[in-house]
């Protein structure tokens, strides 16, 4: 399909030079849940019309925001994921379970090793053994 001239000069891009900036994670973390979302669905906006631009054959300046507002997008998920999870901690708190989600990842063998106080406790025979038998101790001549 070829493009008339009446037709791109309704569909004209905006500038990008003002809309993007880059968004920086402490900036958004004080931001509430809807003006994250409004954000990301800007950006994901941002990023739908510059993917065009590249396809139509725009600018070298607008293919190289693509990088920049991919990141942005990125940096506003991590944020909003990050403040449901809060939000998940603080509802759960108190709880007899802790959902594993929220539970410590570490590594799988760390999380089934024995804990300090397992590792610490003697079985009986070893008790027995300990109370009889004690280190000897010797008193050295000088």
């Amino acid at each position: 399909a070829i493009l008339n001239s009446s037709f791109r000069s309704t569909f004209e891009l905006p500038r990008y030079n003002k809309l993007i900036k880059m968004v920086k994670a402490y900036e958004l973390r004080g931001l509430p849940k809807e003006e994250l979302l409004k954000t990301l669905a800007e950006n994901r906006k941002t990023l739908a019309d510059l993917h065009v631009a590249k396809v139509t054959g725009g600018a070298a300046s607008k293919i190289a925001k693509i990088k920049q507002v991919r990141k942005s997008i990125a940096r506003v998920l991590t944020v909003h994921n990050q403040q449901q999870k809060e939000g998940i901690r603080k509802a759960a708190a108190g709880s007899k379970f802790v959902s594993k989600d929220l539970r410590v990842k570490t590594t799988r063998a760390m999380r089934r090793a024995l804990t300090k106080e397992q590792r610490a406790q003697k079985t009986l025979k070893q008790k027995k053994k300990d109370t009889h038998f004690p280190m000897r101790r010797y008193a050295v001549k000088a």
